[in-house]
């Protein structure tokens, strides 16, 4: 089987020609630089001296980078009442927790939604589809009377739990257990006295691998970026995110310490995006099966 798809992969490489290959090369490497210049152009702000960031027409890169954007960034966060130490754990605590939840209970309910047929199934899977097209601006006051009903206010929980109903990871890791997750592999472990958590834990969750890193990828991306809410009043349990965006507010003097801002915000999705891209690629080519 090997040779045969070895044998298949280099008749198809040797079809194409060098000038297609050339060409496409080319093209995937002018599309990259253009999606890596916002990146590049924010990276490049945070190292510039005051004096270049009113530049007209502005620059990408800077003509004498500096880090007095990043010391005068880490001498503000210093001088806060509340230790910026305490923030930072609130961020981290906030986006663990939260996207570890997500990622379970949205597995767990695609696997029954995906595995049974039950009386309501496909009208609780259609309201589920129906609530993507609410933005969060929408669910704010539902969100407020739920927690408040629930004397969760003013705590982690106003944080966490909405994480964990989010109905985008359960339609995502669904819809990827009805295409890639054949019944008769199910049956045959059903028979072979596998029960719904053997099945789930070892079965399921491993061959949907590229689904769930996708999710850790989106609730570290939303969870770490949370700024203030108006349920949580007390400042030891507000995050980085909202702690950075007060620094920031100091007008055109802390233009630089903003751009350091947006660095480190946009740091640790960054990094998380790519320690899992490779292994999305590697187990969306290896893990899917077919009837």
């Amino acid at each position: 089987m090997k040779n045969k798809n070895k044998h298949h992969l280099i008749k198809k490489r040797l079809s194409r020609s060098r000038s297609g290959d050339v060409i496409m090369i080319l093209a995937l490497s002018i599309f990259t630089l253009i999606m890596m210049i916002p990146l590049i152009y924010a990276i490049g702000m945070s190292l510039k001296p005051a004096n270049e960031l009113w530049v007209f027409p502005p620059t990408i890169l800077p003509q004498h980078p500096t880090l007095k954007n990043f010391k005068d960034l880490f001498s503000l966060m210093t001088d806060s009442w509340v230790p910026i130490q305490r923030y930072l754990f609130n961020s981290v605590l906030i986006t663990a927790v939260g996207t570890f939840g997500h990622i379970i209970l949205a597995s767990m309910a695609a696997y029954v939604l995906s595995r049974y047929t039950f009386p309501g199934s496909r009208f609780i899977f259609s309201m589920i589809k129906g609530t993507l097209m609410f933005s969060g601006a929408v669910l704010a006051i539902p969100n407020y009377l739920v927690m408040n009903a629930l004397n969760l206010t003013d705590s982690y929980m106003v944080y966490i739990l909405p994480a964990f109903s989010n109905t985008l990871g359960l339609f995502l890791m669904k819809q990827f257990m009805d295409q890639m997750i054949p019944m008769s592999l199910l049956e045959s472990a059903e028979i072979d006295g596998a029960n719904d958590w053997v099945k789930f834990t070892q079965i399921v969750m491993p061959l949907v691998k590229p689904a769930w890193l996708t999710l850790i990828v989106f609730s570290v991306r939303d969870l770490w970026a949370t700024g203030a809410s108006p349920y949580v009043y007390t400042e030891q349990l507000k995050t980085l995110p909202y702690a950075l965006s007060q620094i920031a507010t100091g007008g055109v003097a802390r233009a630089g310490v903003g751009a350091a801002i947006s660095i480190i915000l946009i740091l640790v999705p960054l990094v998380v995006f790519i320690l899992s891209q490779s292994n999305v690629m590697e187990t969306m080519s290896t893990s899917g099966m077919k009837e």
